[in-house]
């Protein structure tokens, strides 16, 4: 809908479901000027000389808004999770030192209820790939480290080590040569 500024005839665009039938008290950015919008009645449409055989189906209009009109107490109560008047008083805006005490109590048992609410986030795809990788580069160190001592011991490992330390190294040419 379209309306239009008495005193600076400055036009808005405003959605259709803001302006109710009771109307609403809407103010001029441009001049600041204030009044009262009802909604517009539809003019009437021109009718086309079209066969009186062939009759197109009325399209059904279909609201695709879902939420609540916007600063509506449900748009707030849905978006900020409080209305104007408790976020006053939780914010001490208010000079009503009931609300204001009613607003504290209610403010802590919103933290207690947000606490409880909250679930505690997983250690995520990228935290195990690193901690795998720290682990691996961990044993692979103290094997390397063992190395000799290990032979000695257990001599029939020796050839599975050295195999193991060869792909180790195969691997690490072919990873630099990727990058290059």
């Amino acid at each position: 809908m379209i309306i239009q500024c008495s005193s600076c005839d400055k036009k808005f665009n405003v959605p259709d479901s803001a302006i109710t039938a009771a109307g609403r008290l809407v103010q001029c950015s441009s001049c600041g000027n204030k009044w009262t919008q009802y909604p517009l009645k539809a003019k009437p449409r021109p009718v086309s000389p079209v066969s009186t055989q062939v009759k197109a189906k009325p399209k059904k209009r279909v609201d695709k808004r879902k939420n609540p009109v916007p600063y509506s107490k449900e748009y707030m109560q849905q978006k900020w999770g409080t209305s104007v008047q408790s976020y006053a008083l939780q914010k001490g805006l208010s000079k009503n030192p009931k609300a204001l005490a009613k607003a504290k109590t209610s403010k802590k048992t919103q933290k207690q209820k947000s606490t409880q609410v909250m679930e505690k986030p997983g250690f995520g795809f990228f935290n195990y790939i690193i901690t795998y990788s720290v682990i691996f580069i961990f044993l692979v160190g103290i094997l390397k480290f063992e190395r000799g001592r290990l032979g000695r011991k257990f001599p029939a490992l020796e050839p599975y080590i050295d195999h193991f330390f060869e792909s180790l190294e195969i691997f690490k040419i072919l990873i630099l040569d990727f990058f290059r």
